[in-house]
């Protein structure tokens, strides 16, 4: 089934596996998902095709200065007929909701949008609404532009479940793109999943194994971001701030699930855990000016810790 709803996808999309595979966990592990990428590379297309394979539904917002919390969750409207309040639900009630470049809104924007990620609801006057299920956000930034731009504290990005870091195709890749636009244009999607198969797959998930080892494991890759000393990696303890919140060793955990399942596989290996802890750190771990200084990434502590930490 899994490999229906990525050849599903792959019709528009060409390339970006992370990206797809990123959505794929997130949907199906109640997480949602942050996009750092220059604009064009199929972010918008990408969460589109998901729902339409999966039969969900889909909205779009352009977050922009000016917005409001009102232009996304609704409001409360005046019926001068009958001298009622009704209320207008806003594009957040949506199966997937797609918030593009979630850094150009203020404060109040994001934290409206934040609340719902975490709550699953929303209130408008005094009533609380519900969000469709299921609910995830893919948020996106451009890292290009930084003027007018009012970036996400650490604590709210702690809410993203995974980060993911798109960069541009291969020139094969963009080749058949170009091709593909040039020649014929894209495939139509078809939905080859509905709800009942959808809460299968979650299920199928959650009994993944976990050997007791490679929980531990995963919790000492944790652990050695708040502590490197403690592990042997003095060498990257000036660099770190602050270290991964007990958030990211759940989101880790659920992540590692859902990668062995788009694997085919029934229960998790230590390559899985490697392969999420990017995805699910990079945007946890607070880097200092002396990291900056020497050019360091968040996926250079994270690649020490697991190149240090012995596998089970």
């Amino acid at each position: 089934m899994i490999e229906t709803i990525r050849k599903e996808i792959k019709k528009v999309i060409v390339g970006q596996d992370e990206l797809i595979n990123s959505l794929l966990i997130g949907l199906f592990s109640d997480g949602h998902i942050f996009v750092e990428g220059v604009p064009g590379l199929a972010k918008t297309t990408a969460i589109n095709s998901m729902s339409k394979s999966l039969g969900f539904d889909f909205k779009r917002v352009q977050f922009t200065p000016d917005l409001l919390p009102s232009d996304i969750t609704g409001s409360e409207i005046l019926d001068l007929k009958n001298n009622t309040f009704k209320t207008k639900h806003g594009p957040i009630f949506t199966n997937l909701l797609l918030a593009d470049e979630i850094n150009r809104a203020g404060a109040k924007v994001q934290s409206a949008l934040l609340e719902a990620m975490a709550e699953k609801q929303v209130t408008i006057g005094e009533e609380t609404h519900k969000l469709p299920y299921p609910f995830m956000v893919l948020a996106t930034a451009n890292p290009v532009e930084q003027e007018g731009t009012y970036e996400l504290p650490e604590a709210s990005l702690d809410r993203f479940m995974l980060k993911v870091t798109v960069g541009y195709n291969t020139l094969d890749e963009e080749f058949e793109i170009v091709q593909r636009v040039a020649k014929k244009g894209f495939e139509t999607i078809s939905q080859v999943l509905n709800q009942e198969q959808f809460e299968n797959i979650k299920n199928e998930i959650k009994d993944i194994h976990i050997d007791d080892e490679l929980s531990r494991y995963m919790l000492n890759i944790i652990f050695a971001t708040r502590n490197p000393k403690e592990y042997g990696l003095e060498e990257i303890e000036k660099y770190l701030d602050f270290g991964a919140s007990p958030r990211a060793s759940i989101d880790l955990y659920k992540a590692a699930k859902a990668h062995a399942y788009l694997e085919g596989k029934d229960y998790v290996s230590p390559a899985n855990i490697a392969s999420v802890a990017f995805l699910v750190l990079r945007h946890r771990l607070i880097l200092n000016y002396q990291a900056i200084a020497d050019e360091l990434t968040s996926d250079d502590i994270i690649q020490k810790i697991i190149e240090k930490l012995p596998k089970p």
